[in-house]
């Protein structure tokens, strides 16, 4: 009987053993596949002090946090809410001396003190990747890759990816499309919300194609240089053409160069990433810079809530479950665990095996389908 004790606070779960179980497989497939593509996994701290949190990146935003007071250090501490700014530090402190590009990627749960509108869970498995020490169309080439290989080693179908600009109304402001500082926040808000006319009543008539060059990226990357006054773009277009061939067919390609949603620390470009049967968005990655060591780097964070609605039931391992009766061969259980069965020991001569969920009974020294 559940008591009002025992409910948890709002925007918490627990994972019971089937979601726990498909948590940690997809953990496992994500991480060894950016292990083999030669990223060395670290593992930070829960909490740090919430001025080191906050300081490494542009964006981060600290009443997001859950904060508290250190009785050691009386200095205020926080639970992290982004891994990405831990790696940052850990690049710039204890592997500053390491050759570069430094690769590191990590998995971990990262919290929140509420919810947003978009996702209740005010805690999160967070994964991903960070290439640090290079900015450069390779770069982000290859931390693309990686993780639509992740997604893909995770057993995800149909991966999309959606290019971004995040800097790329400050790009055009500067000269190409002059816009003052007031001016410029004004037309970035007018053009997050797609509103064709708040951007003309915010004197951003200059930007309105910009809404219009989205979809396919073929496509959307042709209006794109149409409407690139003066040049300004040429460098970033042709960056995305690069990073899109290579990926080739390994997943479908869309820009939307003025999406800024996700991508408040990133610099000249971004991502997002898609897949069948996901309500939202599986990750989000990009280039940024590094506060304090002012190194530039390159990222990708998956979040497991989304990935595990693209992969959906798959796992079958339920249906190859030994059940181990009193007095069992020990060696042929360890052989048979060995080559993939799960195997649940009897600890009484009343167990059930099926009512403990087992498929199979051990008959001496193989297993019998019940």
């Amino acid at each position: 009987m559940i008591t009002p004790d025992d409910l948890l606070p709002v925007g918490l779960e627990d994972a019971l053993p089937d979601r726990a179980r498909a948590i940690t497989m997809a953990m496992r497939a994500v991480l060894d596949a950016m292990d083999g593509h030669g990223y060395d996994r670290v593992r930070p701290p829960l909490v740090e002090f919430e001025r080191s949190l906050a300081g490494r990146m542009d964006g981060v935003a600290t009443r997001r946090m859950v904060r508290f007071t250190d009785p050691d250090s009386l200095r205020t501490l926080a639970l992290r809410s982004d891994m990405t700014v831990q790696v940052g530090r850990i690049a710039a402190t204890g592997m500053a001396s390491a050759p570069r590009p430094l690769r590191l990627c990590y998995a971990g749960d990262v919290a929140f003190l509420s919810a947003d509108q978009l996702d209740p869970a005010r805690q999160r498995l967070q994964m991903g990747a960070e290439l640090i020490g290079a900015d450069s169309v390779a770069a982000a080439s290859e931390i693309v890759s990686v993780a639509i290989d992740a997604l893909k080693a995770a057993g995800v179908a149909n991966i999309s990816v959606d290019f971004t600009l995040p800097d790329l109304v400050d790009t055009l402001a500067d000269k190409a499309m002059p816009l003052g500082p007031a001016e410029r926040e004004a037309v970035r808000r007018e053009l997050d919300t797609k509103d064709a006319g708040g951007l003309r009543e915010a004197g951003g008539d200059a930007y309105l194609p910009l809404l219009y060059a989205t979809g396919d990226f073929d496509e959307a990357i042709d209006k794109l240089a149409a409407i690139d006054a003066g040049g300004a773009l040429a460098s970033r277009i042709e960056g995305l053409h690069a990073i899109a061939a290579a990926i080739g067919d390994g997943a479908r390609v869309t820009l939307d160069p003025t999406e800024r949603h996700g991508f408040e620390y990133q610099s000249w470009f971004g991502f997002t990433l898609y897949g069948e049967g996901a309500r939202g968005a599986l990750g989000r990655g990009g280039t940024y810079m590094i506060k304090g060591s002012d190194e530039a780097a390159t990222g990708f964070s998956l979040y497991i809530d989304p990935l595990l609605d693209a992969l959906g039931s798959t796992d079958d391992r339920e249906a190859q479950k030994l059940f181990l009766p009193p007095g069992h061969d020990r060696d042929a259980a360890a052989r048979l665990r060995a080559i993939g069965w799960r195997t649940v020991a009897a600890v009484a001569e009343s167990d059930d095996a099926q009512a403990l969920g087992c498929s199979h009974v051990l008959e001496g020294k193989e297993p019998r389908a019940l």
